[in-house]
């Protein structure tokens, strides 16, 4: 097996502006009265799912049982449409999630469900916070680091 070069040493500064978003979104969500942590980490999770990023997967769905997060709805999260333990929002959020992972194009009709749903702050730290988990699976995939390292 190839030995995958450390991404960490080698850019780091690009590294560190990748952990001061996270930064910034964990503080959004923090305080969010729409969008809360435990609804980011099942973002990432299931953006991860899609991905399939191995190192991502086991890392949200660790960090999703820290945080309090049932093993019934990590393990369901794969099929959320079909399964009654989520709530409005996060039903939107997994659904804008899926929907901008899939890079499809973004009509005025489900920018507007969405808007309504979460309202612009939080609709736009989401699209953020889409957009870091889709660039770390990438990363993650291309680097390949050890399952269970970020501990």
């Amino acid at each position: 097996m190839t030995t995958r070069a450390n991404y960490f040493a080698l850019s780091a500064k690009a590294m560190e502006l990748l952990l001061e978003q996270e930064n910034y979104l964990r503080q959004q969500f923090g305080v969010s009265q729409t969008v809360p942590v435990s609804t980011w980490e099942l973002v990432k999770l299931r953006v991860s799912q899609i991905n399939q990023c191995a190192f991502c997967i086991d890392m949200h769905a660790t960090q999703a049982q820290e945080q309090g997060e049932s093993a019934e709805r990590i393990i369901g999260l794969s099929a959320w449409r079909d399964m009654p333990m989520y709530t409005e929002t996060e039903r939107v959020a997994l659904a804008w999630a899926e929907h901008l992972t899939s890079g499809q194009a973004v009509d005025d009709q489900r920018y507007n469900e969405v808007s309504a749903v979460l309202g612009d702050q939080a609709m736009v730290d989401l699209t953020l916070a889409i957009n870091a988990i889709n660039s770390w699976n990438r990363v993650a995939k291309t680097f390949k680091p050890a399952i269970g390292s970020y501990k």
